[in-house]
């Protein structure tokens, strides 16, 4: 059985994230997010790859498996309605169908864990997107 771990960066460090990796044995890191960007410090696409392969851990990013613009919005209003169903029809492109089969073989690969922002798994679309494809997979969240 594939165990697939996920983690959000909200409310802490580098140091702290990647510790949490580290722990966990963690060897890629899957970032599911459409925008790899960010306001928090070392968490934007190119800065948080440079430290984790300082950290000796593979960054992957696929864009596809973000949840698209009118998702985020109803995420932010607290629309969860409105976010699973954006995130659903998302799930059901071709390239996000193909994007999850390559998150699925990375994962099985070697230990890899999807990343989005927020800490709480229940509030992001990491758990819709498991939920969906990650039948027979181990889901274990980490927390920083």
């Amino acid at each position: 059985m594939t165990t697939i771990y996920t983690i959000g960066y909200e409310a802490t460090t580098m140091a702290d994230f990647l510790a949490a990796l580290d722990r966990a044995g963690v060897k890629r890191v899957i970032d599911v997010r459409a925008l790899p960007l960010s306001r928090r410090p070392g968490f934007s696409k190119s800065s948080l790859a440079a430290s984790l392969a300082e950290a000796g851990i593979a960054y992957v990013h696929l864009k596809a498996l973000g949840t698209p613009k009118r998702g985020r919005d109803a995420a932010k209003k607290g629309d969860v309605a409105t976010l699973e169903a954006v995130y659903e029809e998302q799930l059901e492109l071709p390239e996000a169908q193909a994007a999850a089969a390559i998150m699925l073989g990375l994962a099985a690969e070697t230990p890899s864990a999807l990343l989005c922002f927020e800490r709480d798994p229940k509030h992001c679309h990491r758990t819709l997107l498991l939920d969906a494809v990650g039948e027979g997979a181990e889901v274990v969240d980490l927390y920083t």
